[in-house]
């Protein structure tokens, strides 16, 4: 985590948040004293980075699009209970 003073901050604004963007956090000092951190508003911000992370661990089954057995089928039509 990259400490940066208030001058650095806004001179290189859009950079700074660029990185952040990306998910990295950056603290903001005043006279070396920590008084801000810039962190992404959400977590999983960086969305190319999130593609394809599950992969593999789910294989749809053969049967996947397969008519429901009449009995599940009724159920949720409320046929059964």
């Amino acid at each position: 985590m990259e400490t940066v003073n208030i001058h650095q901050a806004k001179t290189n604004l859009s950079r700074l948040l660029s990185r952040v963007e990306l998910g990295e956090e950056i603290i903001i000092s005043n006279r070396g004293i920590p008084v801000a951190k810039l962190v992404p508003f959400h977590a999983s911000s960086n969305r190319r980075a999130s593609l394809g992370m599950d992969r593999g661990r789910f294989i749809v089954p053969e049967d996947f699009d397969a008519p429901l057995p009449e009995e599940l089928l009724a159920a949720f039509e409320g046929g059964e209970e």
